[in-house]
């Protein structure tokens, strides 16, 4: 019988077990995007706490476009060296640590030096109120490019893999959302030509790395939004990315625009528990690409039903391993105990394992 303790093959990758840190934006590299102290521990305190995997927090492919205060950065070839002393941390703890790779879009604050902001459309959003310039076939070329030549450094500096964020209203994941994809050309109206940006990067990278380096994705069960992804675009999308040979699926979902408050990462579905379970599970039976289950994951007992009755094969969690960086440990000692975290919705900074915004 399946365990969530099991040791399993994720593409190559060996797993301690089915438990996986999911990114966010961690909020503590340095002005460019480097690693900082605070950083290397959080990674550090999580590398311990026994999870199987980490997924780090979003880090920004291109230096053309505005960062958000404190996030990572792969934008060149700097970056290696130092990464290689946080793959290496990881390593010594038998935890797998794959970089999430991102193109921030519209979702970021107009920059005051000049830099880019790239949509699909010239579209405003709906959440940040920024508008971007729309894309041209260059401008498509190279994010691409950046993408694949962020993926080739990771693995130059000994990341177990990349995740490509396709989700949460970033960049790629706009491609995918009617709303925002206005576009005539070969890269909008339709699902399939809505699809080929993410199509198209995920090559790009496949061909710098080779076919053999593990490459996730993230991507939105749902949009929860009018005009928005809906989940027959995505299980289209999954299957197109299974084809082309993709090595797991992150399924969450929403986006800010669809978010019931400004800052919350949950969605608008009333579900209980692990929100995302019934889309995951759905997409998990009809594709040969492991599945990932993120988003509302607290109770052991619960999401041991999941893997039992589902084809879900891995569960990953952000806040509760803010708020309990050695939740993982605490399950295997025998503590079963529901995870600390209660939900809140402002985990965007941590402060070691804590969340400071909620510490009961």
């Amino acid at each position: 019988m399946k365990s969530l303790f099991d040791q399993t093959q994720l593409a190559g990758m060996t797993l301690k077990n089915r438990f996986i840190r999911s990114a966010t934006h961690d909020g503590f590299a340095d002005e460019k995007g480097h690693m900082t102290e605070e950083l290397f521990q959080i990674y550090e305190n999580l590398a311990k706490g026994g999870v199987g995997a980490i997924i780090t927090g979003l880090t920004y492919v291109s230096d053309l476009e505005e960062p958000y205060p404190g996030q990572m950065g792969i934008y060149d070839d700097s970056f290696i060296e130092e990464y290689k002393r946080l793959t290496e941390m990881s390593h010594r703890y038998n935890a797998k640590i794959i970089l999430q790779i991102v193109s921030l879009g519209s979702q970021t604050s107009p920059s005051t030096s000049g830099k880019v902001m790239w949509g699909p459309s010239a579209v405003t959003d709906l959440g940040f109120k920024t508008t971007p310039q729309e894309m041209t076939a260059q401008d498509i070329i190279l994010v691409q490019q950046a993408f694949a030549e962020a993926a080739l450094r990771a693995k130059k500096a000994g990341f177990d893999g990349v995740q490509l964020h396709v989700a949460h209203g970033y960049l790629l994941s706009k491609f995918l959302t009617p709303y925002y994809n206005r576009r005539s050309d070969e890269y909008g109206g339709n699902i399939e030509n809505r699809t080929r940006m993410v199509r198209e990067t995920y090559q790009a990278i496949r061909d710098k790395v080779g076919p053999d380096y593990p490459v996730l994705i993230k991507i939105n069960c749902d949009d929860f939004m009018e005009q928005g992804l809906t989940f027959a675009d995505c299980k289209y999308v999954c299957h197109k990315l299974a084809e082309l040979g993709v090595n797991a699926i992150e399924v969450s979902g929403g986006i800010s625009s669809s978010r019931p408050g400004e800052g919350t990462i949950r969605t608008i579905t009333a579900e209980q528990g692990s929100y995302f379970r019934t889309y995951a599970a759905e997409i998990a039976g009809e594709i040969n690409v492991p599945v990932i289950l993120v988003g509302g994951n607290r109770d052991f007992a619960a999401l041991m039903e999941i893997l039992k009755q589902t084809t879900i094969e891995y569960f990953s969690f952000c806040r509760p391993l803010i708020r309990e960086s050695d939740l993982i440990k605490r399950w295997q000692s025998g503590d079963l105990g529901r995870s600390k975290c209660v939900s809140c919705t402002k985990c965007f900074r941590l402060d070691g394992t804590r969340c400071i915004f909620n510490q009961k």
